[in-house]
């Protein structure tokens, strides 16, 4: 099947998921479980693009494995977050704003089953690949156990810091978080280099780098620092601007 009609495909299994999503959330409130139906998408769209690829099996493997296994770990952390926790309050402010549109919302989800097929570029590229070279594939083995290791460690640290009620309206500054504002967000931005390894030698090989920049622009400029920072500021805005004011500390 043409890469691009697969793609397709994509969107119209992501659009209906969406919609079972947003038919959740109209009942619960709770619209974090866009973000929960996101990442099992995009991990979803990975094992099926590899299925249906026709580039070598060693390379479509490792593809799914890869993907099926990010997008299964990433979705399952935050179903326990959505499922244990009140709406996240970029949420909230988004309902407030819309004064609770569903139409709004509908369409707002809808985006997201598209931005599935953006961030399924990668995978097209690589089940596409004819070549199975060892060195590229243990590359991208290599740099995806960085990159989702890394970000598992990052998430526990800030689940175990939050659940601690002594840590309520202070910044995470241990472990990682000692080192950087936003661990989770760099190694989740990493963890997209191993789909280029992957694609290395593909005749599309070029969308592969659509991962790692579109996700950069989306964690640095769209929705993963903007909101965040934004959140930040209006529960424990005093201390975050002090705690910016102090150099080497840790930022969340």
């Amino acid at each position: 099947m043409n890469p691009w009609w697969q793609l397709l495909l994509v969107w119209l299994l992501a659009a209906l998921v969406m919609t079972l999503g947003w038919q959740w959330q109209r009942r619960r409130s709770n619209a974090g479980i866009v973000d929960v139906l996101w990442a099992a998408g995009v991990g979803g769209s990975a094992v099926l693009l590899a299925i249906a690829g026709s580039g070598a099996p060693w390379t479509r493997a490792v593809l799914a494995l890869l993907g099926g296994a990010w997008g299964l770990r990433l979705s399952a952390h935050l179903w326990r977050r959505v499922r244990g926790e009140a709406e996240d309050g970029r949420y909230r402010n988004l309902r407030a704003h819309w004064q609770g549109a569903q139409w709004k919302f509908f369409a707002f989800f809808q985006f997201q089953a598209v931005l599935i097929v953006l961030f399924a570029l990668p995978f097209a590229a690589a089940a596409r690949n004819p070549q199975a070279s060892a060195p590229w594939l243990a590359a991208a083995v290599a740099i995806w156990l960085l990159g989702v290791v890394g970000e598992s460690i990052a998430d526990a640290q800030l689940a175990r810091f939050r659940a601690d009620p002594t840590n309520r309206g202070r910044t995470c500054r241990e472990g990682l978080w000692r080192y950087s504002r936003h661990p989770n967000y760099f190694f989740e931005w990493l963890h997209w280099f191993a789909y280029v390894c992957l694609a290395v030698g593909s005749p599309i090989g070029w969308l592969a780098w659509s991962g790692p920049v579109v996700m950069y622009a989306f964690l640095r400029w769209i929705s993963g620092v903007p909101y965040t920072e934004a959140q930040a500021l209006r529960t424990r805005g005093a201390r975050l601007d002090k705690a910016r004011k102090v150099p080497q500390q840790a930022r969340q």
